[in-house]
C-alpha cells in the first residue's frame, strides 16, 4: 500500500502504474489530490482530511462481470463505514453511498486492458457544497478519526469482498448491497444513456446488478447505465 501527500489523481496514477505491470492488490492513497475526477468527467474536490485512494484489480477468466465490481466496491465501503459506527448510511446506484440522503463518497471504476482501478473518494472530515446537490460528511460519526484509519479498515473488507465475488459469484455482493439500499419503493428518477429520463420505484436489483425500477404502471425497467437520484 503506497501512500503519498499530494498528486493529481491516484486512479490516474495506478492506471499508469498497471500499464508498467502493477500487480492486483495495488493501493495508492493521496493525502490531497489536486485533480480528483468522478464519473463522467466531474471534478471531484479534494482536500486534505478526506479519502481518497485506488486500488488495482487485474480481470481473470471466469470473473463475474466487470462492471459489476461497482457493487463490490460499494458493499466494501458501506459495511466498513457501518463498523466502524455509522450504519445510517445507504447506497444508492450504483455504488454512491448516501448520508441521510446527501452524497457521501464517489467510487469511479476506469479500466485499461485487463487492469481495472476503482477509486474511492469520502468526505471524512469536511464535504463540499455543490449546487443543486445535497453533501454531507462523516465528522463526528465514525470511531476512527482519520483517513489513515479508514483506508486500513477498507483495504481489508474491500479484499474480503473481491474475494467472495470471485468464488462465489455476484449474488452474496447483490444481496449486500440491497441490505444496505434506500427502502424498496423509494422514488428515483434515472437519467438514461440515451437521453431519456424515467422515473419510478427503486424494485431491487436484477441478478447481474442492474437496477430494477418500476413505473407507475406496474412495468419493470431494468437499467445498465445512467444516472440514478432520489426524487
Amino acid at each position: 500500500m503506497l501512500t503519498v501527500g499530494e498528486t493529481g489523481s491516484t486512479n490516474a496514477d495506478l492506471l499508469a502504474l498497471a500499464s508498467e505491470g502493477e500487480p492486483e492488490g495495488t493501493w495508492l492513497r493521496a493525502e490531497k489530490q489536486t485533480a480528483g475526477r468522478g464519473r463522467q468527467g466531474r471534478a471531484w474536490s479534494s482536500p486534505a482530511g478526506n479519502l481518497f485512494a485506488s486500488t488495482l484489480v487485474r480481470a481473470r477468466p471466469g470473473d463475474p462481470s466487470p462492471a459489476s465490481l461497482a457493487l463490490v466496491c460499494a458493499v466494501a465501503l458501506a459495511e466498513t463505514i457501518a463498523t466502524l459506527g455509522c450504519p445510517a448510511v445507504t447506497i444508492k446506484w450504483p455504488n454512491d453511498l448516501l448520508l441521510d440522503g446527501a452524497k457521501l463518497s464517489g467510487i469511479l471504476l476506469e479500466r485499461q486492458g485487463d487492469a481495472i482501478v476503482a477509486g474511492f473518494g469520502v468526505n471524512l472530515a469536511s464535504h463540499p457544497s455543490i449546487e443543486g446537490r445535497r453533501t454531507a460528511s462523516l465528522a463526528g460519526r465514525l470511531w476512527i478519526h482519520s483517513a489513515e484509519e479508514l483506508y486500513q479498515h477498507l483495504t481489508t473488507a474491500f479484499a474480503r469482498w473481491l474475494h467472495r465475488w470471485r468464488t462465489e459469484g455476484l449474488a452474496p455482493v447483490v444481496a449486500q448491497w440491497e441490505a444496505h439500499a434506500h427502502p424498496p419503493g423509494t422514488p428515483l428518477n434515472a437519467n438514461l444513456a440515451d437521453g431519456r429520463t424515467i422515473t419510478g420505484a427503486y424494485d431491487g436489483l436484477a441478478p447481474d446488478g442492474a437496477l430494477r425500477l418500476r413505473l407507475a404502471d406496474g412495468r419493470v425497467h431494468v437499467i445498465h447505465a445512467g444516472d440514478v437520484f432520489l426524487v
